[in-house]
C-alpha cells in the first residue's frame, strides 16, 4: 500500500450535493456553486503527490479514499488510470465517470459528493473543522 495524507478545513458554503465527482482543494474559498467540493485550504494539489504514489496510481490499481473528521470516517473506492495526469496545482477530482483531465485523481467511484455522510458534510460547514483525507493506494 502507499499512502498520502492531506489535511483541510471545513468552509461556511459546503454543500457537497453533486452526483457524479467530488472534490478537495487548495484554494481557500468556495462559492456556493462549487457543489463537489469537500474542503478547502488542503495542503497538497496533485502536484505535489510523490512519484511513487502517481506510478502505482498510474498502474490503474485501486484507490481508497478515507475521509476522517472528529471520530465520523467515511470511504471511496475509486480506481487509477495510465491515463491520469496528476499535475494539477491546487485540485483534486474524484470521479464516478471515465473523464479525465489535469485535476483527476481517480475515477469509477462508489461515491460522489452527494454520497459522502452527510454528519461529515454538516461538520465540514464550519470553517473552523478539519478533516484528514488518506489516500491509499491498494
Amino acid at each position: 500500500m502507499i499512502r498520502e495524507t492531506i489535511r483541510c478545513r471545513g468552509h461556511r458554503n459546503v454543500r457537497a450535493t453533486h452526483k457524479s465527482t467530488l472534490e478537495f482543494t487548495k484554494e481557500d474559498y468556495l462559492t456556493p456553486r462549487g457543489d463537489c467540493i469537500i474542503c478547502v485550504e488542503a495542503d497538497k494539489g496533485l502536484a505535489e503527490l510523490s512519484a511513487e504514489f502517481k506510478s502505482a496510481l498510474k498502474e490503474g490499481r485501486k484507490l481508497l479514499i478515507r475521509i476522517k473528521v472528529k471520530d465520523l470516517v467515511d470511504e471511496i473506492i475509486a480506481e487509477g488510470s495510465p491515463k491520469l495526469i496528476l499535475d494539477h496545482e491546487y485540485s483534486m477530482v474524484v470521479r464516478k465517470s471515465d473523464y479525465i483531465d489535469r485535476r483527476t485523481l481517480a475515477i469509477r467511484a462508489n461515491k460522489a459528493a452527494r454520497d459522502v455522510d452527510r454528519r461529515i458534510v454538516n461538520l465540514l460547514k464550519d470553517p473552523q473543522t478539519e478533516a484528514e483525507v488518506e489516500l491509499i493506494v491498494l
